[in-house]
């Protein structure tokens, strides 16, 4: 459910497009004004008058509003401007044009109301044709997906300080209690896990607030490492259904929810982590074979379509030729995450965060994580990239056990310093996290 108020913002936008935010407020308040006359004008309409309400509510802040949520049936929709206003022009004072230019400015938090006006601004929304306009013009919002419980999943919205909770997924105990990776790419967040012995893959989008499933990849696999860039991901490494290591990568787009097989990574290894950095995709650490911890990473280049070998990228130990060490417990895979270009580390051993020099190829020590994050060997605690900043995901023990703090830095902002962006009555552990940018 979203919760907070409901309202337009241009803070987190560049000054050029404070005015449009203005456009999109004043042809609001006319798309009002004329539904009121609507509703004076079909007072004798009982369902009318209701599912107008609903709408107003929903534009004046009104709480437990599931995005995009089917709220208003077609007959409503109708008397409410659905059907007698030029839905295709969306806000017709403007025109198509100059409507969906303002809606690109809006807070996608805000999509889920604006959804509600009519059958035109529907439609646009859930096409998805606002989210690829606007990663062109690189209006982008990062949103925080993350699951404190094993198919229950919520999401933040550090801009407008909104929560909401996505609904249940549909799975079977197999899958439930199974070791999972998310990962989220485009409009959709992808989470992975094992039902018997073989793969399964659920789909959430945010154009229409659903999770589904019936995705196959080329080469199934589990405990890989991955990351998106706009819409499209790559995944690599892992193990197949039977625990063989693979070296093996595969790129998904979201766009048209392809897969395309990748050349062969030089190592195979699974429980490793990657990111994108400076347009190339690269993979850290993991186990690869004979049970040893890889310190190396491997990067892949998307123009040559060539993998590259890196010593010593593991943040969390050197084992001096940056080779292999051997596996002291079952830890976490790296906690690694890229802000501005720069490649930073969470090594909760010594519950310090590094910063990786690529010119000199090793670890610097930024600074400490927050005191109150506490985790197993690593897991439980999310370390994510969102937009400019860095953020911690995890809670302390003490407090019955079910309290989830949000801890933010900006690294350009200077010596590092954790603030708090958030905390809900969640839980504790984090399973799985992911950042959406879009």
């Amino acid at each position: 459910m979203l919760e907070g108020p409901s309202y337009l913002i241009s803070r987190d936008l560049p000054s050029s497009c404070e005015q449009e935010s203005k456009w999109v407020y004043n042809t609001f308040r006319v798309i009002e004004l004329t539904d009121k006359k609507h509703h004076l004008e079909d007072m004798e309409q009982p369902s009318a008058k209701k599912s107008c309400k609903l709408i107003d509510d929903a534009n004046n802040g009104g709480e437990d509003l599931e995005l995009l949520a089917p709220l208003v049936d077609d007959q409503d929709k109708q008397h409410c401007g659905g059907e007698q206003s030029d839905s295709g022009s969306l806000i017709h004072q403007l025109g198509r044009d100059m409507s969906i230019n303002c809606l690109l400015y809006c807070s996608r938090s805000e999509y889920g109301s604006i959804a509600l006006l009519n059958r035109g601004f529907r439609s646009l929304i859930t096409s998805g044709e606002l989210y690829k306009l606007r990663r062109q013009m690189g209006i982008i919002e990062h949103w925080i997906y993350f699951s404190c419980s094993l198919l229950e999943w919520d999401a933040y919205d550090p801009n407008s300080n909104r929560w909401m909770r996505l609904p249940i997924m549909a799975s079977n105990e197999c899958f439930m209690s199974s070791d999972k990776e998310s990962l989220a790419v485009g409009t959709e967040l992808l989470v992975f896990g094992k039902e018997t012995m073989s793969q399964a893959i659920y789909r959430y989008s945010i154009l229409n607030n659903t999770w589904s499933s019936g995705m196959n990849m080329n080469t199934p696999r589990f405990l890989f490492g991955s990351a998106s860039l706009g819409e499209v991901a790559i995944l690599a490494g892992g193990c197949d259904p039977k625990g063989n290591l693979l070296n093996s990568a595969e790129l998904y787009n979201s766009e048209t929810g392809t897969w395309v097989t990748l050349p062969r990574m030089n190592k195979a290894r699974k429980m490793c982590s990657a990111v994108f950095l400076e347009g190339k995709f690269y993979v850290i650490g993991g186990t690869g074979a004979g049970n040893t911890n890889l310190t190396c990473g491997e990067e892949y280049d998307l123009k040559t379509r060539t993998w590259r070998e890196i010593p010593n990228m593991y943040p969390g130990r050197d084992a001096g030729d940056g080779a292999a060490v051997s596996v002291a417990a079952v830890e976490a895979p790296p906690l690694v995450a890229v802000v501005n270009d720069n490649l930073y580390a969470a090594d909760y051993a010594h519950r310090e965060v590094k910063r990786y020099d690529k010119a000199r190829k090793v670890w610097v020590a930024v600074g400490r994580l927050p005191e109150r994050v506490v985790s197993t060997n690593g897991w439980g605690l999310a370390f994510r990239a969102c937009g400019d900043r860095l953020i911690v995901i995890g809670g302390p023990r003490a407090l019955g056990g079910r309290m989830i703090e949000i801890y933010s830095w900006a690294p350009d902002q200077g010596q590092l310093h954790w603030g708090v962006l958030a905390s809900r009555q969640l839980g504790n552990f984090v399973y799985n996290c992911a950042v959406m940018g879009c």
